[in-house]
């Protein structure tokens, strides 16, 4: 028996085509088919609704997130992007439906029902008629006029209000006085506006707050320039001082050095070296202050004599008297 493989299941099946007939085959295309079915259900929904008239639904802002999404034919075995897009505007379900309504999908997928026994009745459910596409492809460019003309006029709504707020502004420059020129004939005095201006309230939450008094100065009075006024002391940056930390420090005999010496910092440094060894070590408890002399080398072995180590030890035996009497 040749051996089959089936790309639905994706395995080899060593009993030919009967594989296609079994219990697992079946139940893996019914699934298949089924959620392909709810792509198409749902993209003829929207086709049904756009050529309806149904405008809010058949344009919407693209959303790379949302509107890149992609579904998988099992008839072409290929990813189809559902969505279309048109400038900065999505058509949602477009793209499904162009490659559902078109000959390479009929094509295809009267061969994926030939190869794998499908039942014939379900085969429309998967397939979108041309003169259905058409009519969604006229609701979409309905749809699109519209989204156009509602831009444009929003569009002339912001050009209108922008044009009315600086015509507005011309009209207050041109009737605002020259700085040379004098009050208005009909303008109450300066005092009486400081005063009415000063008693006119704010709203706010305590009812106290007043507006800032703008006109505080009398009319033709003038300021008195009073002079420089020097502090005590070395001054400071509004008269010319250099700054506090520009200004050299005075060396004097009574300054203190910041910190530990260098001498200290290495012997900190060998303390740091020391507590990482053994403390159990040979010579961890040495003094190494204590003044010794050449003495405190040991001479029992004359290790550090010259010759061979026997001769050092009988010499040592000789001198110590311990050496035994021949026999």
């Amino acid at each position: 028996m040749a051996v089959h493989y089936c790309g639905l299941c994706r395995r080899s099946s060593f009993s030919g085509r009967r594989h296609l007939y079994s219990a697992g085959h079946r139940r893996r295309l019914r699934e298949a088919l089924e959620r392909l079915q709810e792509e198409v259900a749902a993209a003829r929904a929207a086709a049904a609704a756009a050529a309806a008239g149904g405008e809010c639904g058949a344009v919407r802002p693209y959303d790379p997130a949302e509107h890149d999404r992609r579904v998988w034919c099992l008839c072409c075995g290929r990813g189809v992007r559902r969505d279309g897009r048109r400038g900065g505007m999505a058509l949602p379900q477009a793209g499904l439906l162009r490659h559902l309504a078109g000959p390479e999908h009929r094509r295809e997928t009267a061969r994926f029902w030939r190869e794998q026994r499908a039942e014939t009745a379900l085969r429309e459910r998967v397939l979108v008629p041309a003169e259905e596409y058409e009519r969604f492809a006229q609701g979409v460019e309905r749809a699109l006029a519209a989204h156009r003309r509602r831009e444009e006029e929003r569009i002339q709504q912001m050009a209108a209000a922008i044009r009315d707020a600086e015509q507005r502004q011309r009209e207050t420059l041109q009737t605002e006085p020259e700085p040379g020129a004098g009050p208005p004939s009909g303008s109450p005095p300066a005092g009486a506006e400081r005063d009415s201006s000063r008693d006119a309230e704010q709203p706010g939450p305590s009812g106290m707050q007043t507006r800032p008094d703008l006109n505080w100065m009398e009319s033709g009075q003038a300021l008195t320039f009073i002079g420089h006024q020097e502090a005590e002391g070395k001054g400071n940056v509004h008269t010319g001082a250099k700054p506090p930390w520009l200004t050299e420090e005075e060396e004097d005999g009574s300054k203190q050095q910041i910190g530990p010496s260098y001498e200290e910092f290495l012997k900190q440094k060998e303390k740091q070296k020391l507590k990482k060894l053994p403390p159990e070590r040979v010579g961890a408890n040495f003094d190494h202050t204590s003044q010794t002399g050449d003495s405190w080398l040991p001479s029992f072995g004359r290790v550090w004599n010259h010759g061979r180590r026997w001769q050092s030890r009988h010499q040592f035996r000789t001198e110590s008297g311990e050496k035994k009497k021949k026999r």
